[in-house]
């Protein structure tokens, strides 16, 4: 779209509306980082962690590609993971140079602590929203998140 279309007020309410989302998801990042903290993981391990509760035997790939990290990325942190005994990798036989990475019973308790601790969160700030606002707001969510994928490069 050419600049000089753009709506000016409608571009700079939408402005605020971006830094105040912006702000919320940092506010957010913070809470539930602390939160996990205490149960000595971190946002990333925790999402680690959570995800291979809905699938075990993914592949350092696949779990890059689940959680929008690099490949560089999940894989030092999975050696972190497996360092600290909450994961393990497995060989793949049908590609040696890949591994399943798999839940140790030590990695499921943290996992499960995790998890409550993220519900702890919601129940004290989004499960405190009536049921028509929390509609709403999803909503509203979903709708930007369409508006997001369709002006992704």
């Amino acid at each position: 779209m050419p600049q000089d279309s753009l709506e000016w007020p409608k571009v700079a309410d939408a402005s605020r509306v971006w830094f105040r989302f912006l702000r919320l998801e940092t506010r957010i990042r913070l809470s539930v980082s602390a939160r996990l903290k205490t149960i000595g993981l971190s946002i990333a391990q925790c999402d680690v962690l959570t995800t291979l509760t809905e699938r075990e035997g993914l592949s350092q790939q696949d779990l890059a590609e689940r959680l929008y990290v690099t490949k560089g990325n999940i894989s030092g942190l999975i050696d972190r993971l497996v360092a600290a005994g909450l994961v393990e990798r497995r060989s793949i036989a049908s590609d040696r140079r890949s591994h399943a990475i798999f839940l140790t019973p030590a990695g499921r308790m943290a996992a499960q602590k995790g998890i409550e601790a993220q519900d702890r969160f919601v129940a004290e700030t989004l499960g405190r929203m009536g049921e028509a606002d929390l509609a709403e707001f999803e909503r509203l969510l979903v709708a930007a998140r369409d508006l997001v994928r369709a002006a992704e490069i």
